[in-house]
C-alpha cells in the first residue's frame, strides 16, 4: 500500500448510514459516513465525499449519472481503447442467492438506469464487489447474450461482459441453484482478476485463485480501434433520411 498506486471504491461498509446522504439507509458503515476512507485515500475529485462509485444515488438525471456519462462521452477511443465500468454494487448481473431471492439479480433500476451508456459508449466490462464470489457473464445487452463466444471475443462484440469479483476475503456468498443461461463461470472461492493490456488491440483477462494463484478463468479481446467506433444496436445516435 505504501509503494503501488491504486484507487479504492467506496462501498456499503464504508458510507452507509440513515441520512447521511448515501443512497441506502443501512447501517453498514457503523456510523463513518466514508470519512476515514475518504480522509485515508486519494481520489482525483473536487469532492472527496463523492467517491460515487454506486453508494451514491445512480439514477438518469441524478448527479452520478450526468458524472458517469460525461466520464463516458470523454474518452478517445483511439487512445483510450479499452473502456471498464467499476462500482461496488452490482449494477449488472449477478445469481448470487440474494439477489436471486429478490427476482432481480442486481440493485433494483441499476441495470435499467446504465444500460443504455454501458451501450451507448460500447463499454467492454463492468466489475462489480459487494457480492463475496466470483462470477462472469457472456456479453450482454437488455438481459440477452448478444455473442456466442466464451474465451476468444474479436471484432464488435455487441455488448458488455459483466464481472463480480468480490471474493477478497470476507465470507463468501452463496449462489442461486438457477444457473442463467447469461452466467458462463461461477467460483465459491477467494480469487482476484488480473487484465492485460498488450497493445490498443489485444487484452488478456484472467480470473486466479488466491490459494495458488491459478487461472481458472480467461478470456481475450482482440479487434481494432475501428470496432469499438461501429455501430451496435442501441449504441449510436438515431438518424433520419432528412440527416
Amino acid at each position: 500500500m505504501s509503494t503501488v498506486p491504486y484507487m479504492i471504491g467506496s462501498g456499503n461498509h464504508e458510507r452507509d448510514w440513515p441520512n447521511s446522504g448515501s443512497f441506502y439507509n443501512t447501517p453498514d458503515s457503523g456510523g463513518e459516513c466514508g470519512v476515514p476512507a475518504e480522509t485515508m485515500f486519494y481520489v482525483p475529485a473536487e469532492n472527496r465525499a463523492k467517491f460515487w462509485y454506486s453508494e451514491h444515488d445512480w439514477r438518469e438525471g441524478s448527479e452520478q449519472y450526468r458524472f458517469i456519462e460525461q466520464c463516458l462521452a470523454s474518452v478517445d477511443r483511439r487512445k483510450q481503447p479499452w473502456l471498464i465500468f467499476a462500482a461496488h454494487r452490482v449494477l449488472g448481473y449477478s445469481s448470487d442467492y440474494w439477489y436471486a431471492q429478490r427476482g432481480s439479480f442486481a440493485e433494483p433500476m441499476g441495470r435499467e438506469s446504465l444500460e443504455k451508456l454501458w451501450q451507448k459508449y460500447k463499454v467492454d466490462i463492468a466489475f462489480y464487489g459487494n457480492v463475496h464470489n466470483y462470477e462472469r457473464t457472456c456479453p450482454i445487452y437488455q438481459n440477452q447474450c448478444v455473442n456466442k463466444e466464451k474465451h476468444h471475443y474479436s471484432g464488435t462484440v455487441n455488448g458488455t461482459i459483466h464481472v463480480v469479483v468480490g471474493g477478497a476475503g470476507s465470507h463468501l456468498s452463496k449462489f442461486s441453484e438457477v444457473i442463467p443461461d447469461r452466467s458462463l463461470y461461477r467460483d465459491y472461492d477467494f480469487g482476484y482478476v488480473k487484465m492485460t493490456a498488450f497493445n490498443h488491440s489485444y487484452m488478456l483477462y484472467e480470473y486466479k485463485k488466491s490459494r495458488d494463484g491459478e487461472v481458472y478463468d480467461s478470456f481475450t479481446i482482440s479487434r481494432d480501434y475501428k470496432d469499438v467506433l461501429a455501430c451496435v444496436h442501441d449504441g449510436c445516435e438515431a438518424t433520419t433520411l432528412a440527416t
